[in-house]
């Protein structure tokens, strides 16, 4: 196995892949031309580098950065608006761009990213994240379970349709889906198929008519006439699940459960 950084003079450059969430995988090393190893080309970025990368024996989350110029074609200011790097896998390492010898040093996820239109900067999230998530369920007034998903118990098909895209309007954030009931899909999800955003799940958080409120910024390049795929929504409350889909016997929540505030309560008579 190689040893780096055991000489004077080492021909050792950075590498780093990409795996976003709609299927597409990047691959860039801070060597001045591409390096193809592991059965991927990794275009030369000198402009990106991993700015800093902590690695400990501890639970603890290990932090790291990566800061890079946006003036790569795979990377673009509209591509990081648009969502498409969110949550995306990442891995980095270190190669030896003679022999093409490589070790992966860090894996995770891209957190937060800053742009101010000349660079970017990326938090990544190491697998060690995962050991943060809460695994005893919790007590809670309200459904605890993904609607339509594990616990749930209701099939996501027959919630879930396939509808084409009459209007979009950017200034409000929204979209129009002509004929539907908007007020049916509040807490609801919705991706497109084809676009400038294909496949990333904007929430609904609002409703007027047949428009519908996201939360998450649209960017131009959706175009009218774009299927979207769109679940309906629930609001995870007990009187939602019992009526609207007849589904109590599976509700994950506590909606009778005395809470904290009752011990701020004044005592009655």
């Amino acid at each position: 196995m190689r040893v780096f950084f055991d000489r004077e003079l080492d021909t050792v450059a950075t590498f780093w892949r990409i795996y976003r969430r709609d299927g597409t995988a990047l691959a860039f090393t801070s060597h001045n031309r591409d390096l193809s190893f592991g059965g991927i080309t990794h275009l030369a970025a000198p402009g990106m580098i991993p700015a800093a990368i902590r690695l400990t024996s501890e639970l603890a989350n290990d932090s790291a950065e990566v800061q890079g110029a946006l003036n790569h074609d795979s990377i673009r200011e509209a591509d990081l608006a648009a969502g498409v790097f969110d949550e995306a896998a990442i891995e980095i390492g270190a190669v030896d761009w003679t022999s093409l010898d490589h070790h992966t040093l860090y894996t995770g996820q891209i957190g937060r990213i800053e742009d101010n239109q000349s660079q970017f900067t990326a938090e990544l999230r190491s697998n060690k994240s995962l050991l943060e998530q809460d695994l005893v369920p919790r007590t809670s007034p309200t459904c605890r379970a993904s609607f339509c998903g594990p616990g749930c118990g209701l099939s996501a098909a027959r919630h879930t349709i396939v509808h084409p895209l009459n209007a979009v309007d950017l200034e409000r954030n929204a979209v129009r889906l002509a004929g539907l009931d908007g007020e049916a899909h509040i807490d609801g999800r919705l991706r497109f198929m084809s676009g400038a955003q294909t496949g990333i799940a904007f929430g609904i958080i609002d409703a007027d008519d047949d428009w519908l409120v996201l939360d998450r910024p649209l960017v131009p390049g959706t175009a009218q006439g774009t299927m979207a795929e769109l679940r309906e929504g629930c609001d995870h409350t007990i009187a939602t699940c019992a009526a609207r889909f007849g589904n109590a016997a599976n509700f994950r929540g506590e909606p009778f459960l005395p809470g904290n505030d009752l011990l701020a309560r004044y005592g009655q008579s």
